[in-house]
């Protein structure tokens, strides 16, 4: 039961929105996921899909390779490319280890992911959207509301991380990228 009024609250229109940062898109396919199956990634110095532990991308291709497949629907391949960001502790690679188990139904172990990055970087507010959408898949509406009010506080006021938790609190669907 949606016990709340956010309508006079929350008037972005909703379109198709994506994660990572502030971006609406969905992620372009690239050859990771056109080409490459299982727990590789397109390697564009090498030329071929390679294992992420044996690329040559940096921190933040593979965050956008992660990303790529997540969207996907490929978790535990997003996963694999996860366990080869060089900094673990970095909180959109924490942001991303909790979307993942979120998505594969491990609820704790996402909000631990979530929470670290949070006590790391309180104005994370893609990690507070994320971990507020599974709040809304538990029925835990309070506590996503409270989420979404962060956002806003902490600046995140027309923003992706906002505009998909407000769309989750007032719809009940949640987002997959």
């Amino acid at each position: 039961m949606r016990y709340f009024a956010l309508a006079a609250a929350l008037t972005l229109p909703m379109t198709a929105y994506a994660a990572g940062g502030n971006d609406w898109n969905p992620p372009k396919p690239s050859e990771t996921t056109k080409t490459c199956k299982g727990k590789r990634i397109w390697d564009p110095n090498k030329k071929r899909c390679v294992r992420p532990k044996k690329s040559s991308l940096n921190q933040q291709d593979l965050l956008n390779a992660a990303r790529e497949l997540a969207y996907a629907g490929r978790q535990q391949d997003a996963q694999a490319v996860l366990s080869a960001a060089p900094d673990q502790q970095d909180t959109l690679v924490l942001t991303y280890w909790g979307f993942t188990h979120r998505k594969l139904g491990n609820l704790e172990l996402a909000q631990a992911y979530y929470d670290q990055a949070l006590e790391q970087d309180p104005d994370n507010i893609l990690a507070r959207s994320y971990m507020g959408q599974g709040l809304v898949k538990q029925g835990k509406y309070g506590a996503a509301l409270i989420q979404w009010k962060e956002i806003k506080a902490r600046g995140g006021d027309g923003t992706w991380a906002e505009a998909s938790l407000r769309n989750a609190l007032e719809t009940g669907a949640t987002y997959s990228y």
